[in-house]
């Protein structure tokens, strides 16, 4: 006797899904999608990002690696291992790390962060080939470039230099352990100022002032390149299968583009993470004369062009620790709602919010952080808000740059840690002056990366569907009154930075003699 209703057939065998890896400067995720775009299972892993000495920003990069893996090993158990068709990478730009002949570390990871190489950038920037070294590596001559990292260890660290087999990136360092393969993609490397742009290949002169050679760096590799598989360590750590595919994959902020679903003329991309930036994709590699805009690689045909800063949400960490250190370890919520008792202004106080120097526009490691206009009337809550109000105005400064290089901005799309806040996001579309767009659910650089992984693999035709699988679920519009406020306090702002050039350099020359600790026998 047949049963009532239809006969239940055979399960559908679940999408398949590409983990897309995002390795940052604070944490790791790894995201699991389809090629719907659904977000199927994800997971997170912290380090710390050490300052061993003002000036310095450094991590451990077997840290990160493990980091890498317990994220893979927590998405593969949530997913199945079956049900992975690859692996795709995004990475944080502009890091150094030195390796022995068997791959083993000779130096700190040294990220973008460290300022180190000042004084050897701001001499290849002064000098007469600077801003055409720019033009055709397309990464700014600033201390965040492994370029100047490079000089900076020429000149202060010979001996380890003459040790050191192969300098790189912190991508290319986990791909060597996870894959036995040591190769770099276009796109971190068009954000070391080593590559020159036009031919995708290590730049003669750049290659002279770092002091290394072709042979000293990773093969270099499109975006897209599939590597073989893991390596028989890294399949049984991950619980993948050792012929699981291998994207390459790109650096952090391109990919955010992707990520965001900015991938057409005219859309810009907004991060406000540890640091922060401003990007837009073109068909073809721009620098503006004046110097002012990074361009680097995203895919065959594809290029970013716009601005970073180093000073996003580590501000905010550093107002909680340095303003409010009795709200504990996780002050963000509290200090934002002081900030929010606050109008737009701050009451007159401006910050320079360049606590780790500053990169966009002016691309110069001289400025650091100040509070200007202070008065006795000012307390906590106008501190912690002209802080926030101080990365958007950098922000503003970028936006700037870009229209002046002749882009179209007629959209912003916004993603980052800053984005789960009402008020930082009604901020930034005030001192923008623009509508700013959200896509909640996307982690823009590791959904980026798995985008990019499924174009490689051929699960998409192109990245292009980007545009369509990332929706705006929420809009925030300037609102008039705050956003005159700021647009009449960015020319106040910007005049800050020349103004104080002089006390900031002179500041420099000083700081040896001026220790942030007193000595052991003044304790």
């Amino acid at each position: 006797m047949s049963p009532a209703g239809p006969q239940a057939g055979p399960a559908e065998d679940p999408a398949p899904v590409v983990i897309g890896v995002d390795i940052g400067t604070t944490a790791t995720k790894a995201v699991a999608f389809t090629a719907a775009g659904e977000l199927v299972a994800g997971a997170s892993a912290e380090y710390p990002l050490e300052e061993p000495r003002p000036g310095r920003a450094e991590q451990d990069p077997e840290l990160i690696l493990g980091a890498v893996l317990e994220c893979l090993r927590s998405v593969v158990r949530e997913v199945g291992a079956p049900r992975v068709a690859g692996l795709s990478f995004s990475a944080a730009m502009h890091s150094l790390l030195g390796l022995s002949a068997d791959g083993r570390p000779l130096t700190p990871l040294v990220t973008w962060a460290d300022a180190r190489a000042g004084e050897q950038a701001e001499r290849l920037r002064a000098g007469a080939g600077g801003l055409a070294l720019h033009r055709r590596t397309g990464t700014p001559v600033h201390p965040m470039s492994p370029l100047t990292k490079l000089v900076w260890f020429r000149e202060e660290r010979p001996q380890l230099c003459a040790r050191v087999a192969c300098w790189a990136g912190i991508k290319e360092f986990v791909l060597l352990r996870l894959c036995g393969e040591l190769v770099t993609d276009h796109s971190v490397a068009s954000a070391t100022g080593l590559m020159n742009l036009q031919d995708l290949d290590w730049d003669a002169e750049a290659l002279e002032l770092a002091g290394v050679t072709p042979a000293r760096l990773p093969r270099l590799v499109p975006t897209t390149e599939v590597l073989p598989g893991l390596t028989a360590g890294a399949a049984h750590a991950t619980g993948l299968p050792a012929a699981t595919p291998v994207v390459v994959g790109a650096g952090d902020g391109p990919l955010a583009n992707l990520g965001l679903g900015a991938v057409r003329p005219g859309v810009v991309a907004c991060s406000i993470g540890t640091s922060g930036a401003l990007r837009v994709v073109v068909d073809r590699p721009v620098v503006d004369p004046r110097g002012q805009v990074f361009c680097y690689a995203l895919t065959p045909g594809r290029w970013v062009v716009g601005g970073a800063v180093n000073n996003g949400g580590v501000v905010l960490g550093w107002a909680g620790d340095a303003l409010a250190p009795e709200l504990g370890d996780e002050p963000e919520e509290e200090l934002l709602a002081l900030a929010e008792r606050v109008p737009a202004g701050a009451g007159g106080l401006v910050m320079l919010p360049y606590l780790l120097g500053e990169r966009a526009p002016r691309w110069t490691s001289v400025p650091r952080g100040a509070y200007v206009g202070l008065t006795r009337a000012h307390r906590r809550e106008h501190l912690v808000r002209a802080a926030l109000e101080g990365v958007c105005q950098q922000l503003a400064l970028v936006l700037d740059s870009m229209r002046a290089t002749g882009l179209a901005v007629e959209q912003v799309r916004a993603t980052g840690g800053f984005a789960r806040s009402p008020l930082w996001r009604q901020l930034l579309a005030d001192v923008l002056g623009l509508d700013v767009r959200f896509a909640e659910g996307h982690d823009g650089s590791g959904f980026g990366a798995a985008l990019l992984g499924m174009q490689a693999l051929g699960l998409v035709a192109s990245v292009d569907v980007a545009a369509e699988l990332v929706q705006v679920d929420a809009t925030v519009r300037p609102r008039p009154a705050d956003a005159a406020v700021h647009a009449a306090l960015r020319p106040v702002f910007e005049g800050l930075h020349d103004a104080l050039v002089p006390a900031f350099t002179a500041l420099r020359q000083l700081a040896p003699s001026l220790p942030l600790e007193p000595g052991p026998g003044l304790r």
